[in-house]
């Protein structure tokens, strides 16, 4: 599997964090509400929070973005994209079991119209608690088994 390690995200990574979540997402996203590069680049940029989002770099190249908020009681995993090129490698896997290694529970959601992410965390010991005609909000106990 290739290496992977986060950085901050900066004000400079604006638009490959744009272009990234449209190859990550526009498939998905036009399942469901038809995509909309306008409306999408108004939702990201008021989404977009250098202060936590994290960009991932797989040997040494930027390849997704991260943004995880460290709650009480739980991690929730805001957001993970990764390019299509690094996609099935591996990497996604990686990062949310070191998630899952903090000692709390990790919830998430994720588009229905996305069964792949959702098949990678069922795998990961993700279940279902909640579910929405768009999406699946899923949680797994600290380890990764279903809790």
């Amino acid at each position: 599997m290739a290496s992977w390690q986060l950085r901050p995200a900066t004000e400079a990574d604006r638009e490959f964090l744009f272009r990234l979540h449209c190859a990550a997402m526009e498939e998905s996203v036009e399942a469901l509400w038809g995509w909309d590069e306008q409306v999408q680049r108004q939702i990201f940029d008021e989404r977009f929070d250098r202060t936590r989002f994290q960009v991932i770099q797989v040997d040494g190249e930027d390849a997704g973005v991260l943004d995880v908020e460290e709650r009480d009681d739980e991690i929730f995993l805001k957001l993970i994209e990764l390019l299509p090129a690094n996609q099935g490698q591996g990497i996604g896997t990686s990062i949310i079991r070191s998630l899952q290694g903090r000692g709390k529970p990790v919830a998430l959601r994720v588009l229905t119209a996305n069964p792949r992410a959702a098949a990678l965390y069922r795998r990961l010991g993700f279940r279902i608690v909640q579910e929405t005609r768009e999406r699946l909000f899923m949680r797994s106990n600290a380890s990764g088994a279903s809790s």
